[in-house]
């Protein structure tokens, strides 16, 4: 990617991505987690993100809407029967529920890391809801290709439910964008690795994520990747696309 390209000072983006203006002062562990949540952004945005799913020749439209820690989102498996989920994310709980006949129904947590129209990507993917685990460690900087970046770890707090027990996050350390991030389950095993290929700017000094590859992993074999899908969202109106081609 051609961060050279991007203005030196970015607002805060994310899901999926954010950017953190630039400070004289280290940041904290917290505060580089906090620059890189989606839902900062994406609040900036009337119309929410719109893009795709594309997995092994398939393709699911998907619309993000988030407003500080509530996060809607909704996606079609088949042509004009969307379905509707919303997330409430709280200091100590993760709430997911979707919406049926104007209806507000609980999801059962044992179905958040269920695959979403058979991608690689599951509900608690589509919300990141990992951004929001509390307590954060940095542990040092590491470069991303060629790109620095932050190394935070994420623990799951006690009694949440979801895949992922640890979670690394990679996070530019001038732009405050998130470069990659990997799920790994409770034996240290990698379940799933996330790597940013395409970013766009959608308002002054705010950008977003325009591409993403979702990799399903073996833990058991080294973390060989098992399938790939693609994440790509649409250009809102006055968006300005950069990055490779």
């Amino acid at each position: 990617m051609n961060f050279k390209s991007i203005a030196p000072s970015l607002a805060f983006s994310l899901l999926w991505l954010c950017g953190m203006k630039v400070s004289a002062e280290a940041p904290s562990a917290q505060q580089i987690l906090e620059g890189a949540r989606i839902s900062a952004t994406l609040t900036q945005l009337d119309d929410g993100l719109s893009g795709n799913l594309h997995q092994g020749g398939k393709n699911t439209p998907i619309t993000l809407f988030l407003k500080g820690k509530d996060i809607q989102f909704q996606f079609e498996e088949t042509k004009g029967n969307p379905r509707i989920f919303h997330m409430r994310i709280g200091d100590d709980a993760f709430n997911l529920f979707e919406i049926r006949e104007g209806k507000t129904i609980a999801f059962p947590a044992d179905k958040i890391i269920e695959p979403i129209a058979g991608s690689d990507l599951t509900y608690e993917d589509l919300a990141l809801r990992f951004f929001y685990w509390p307590d954060p460690h940095l542990e040092g900087q590491e470069d991303v290709g060629d790109q620095p970046c932050y190394k935070l770890r994420v623990d799951k707090p006690r009694g949440t439910s979801g895949r992922y027990q640890v979670v690394y996050v990679w996070i530019h350390t001038k732009f405050g964008a998130f470069m990659k991030i990997r799920g790994h389950d409770k034996s240290g095993g990698l379940v799933k690795e996330f790597q940013v290929e395409d970013i766009m700017k959608v308002a002054d000094n705010v950008w977003t994520l325009r591409k993403m590859q979702v990799a399903t992993c073996d833990p058991a074999n080294d973390g060989r990747r098992i399938s790939i899908t693609d994440v790509t969202f649409d250009a809102p109106k006055k968006a300005v696309p950069r990055g490779p081609r």
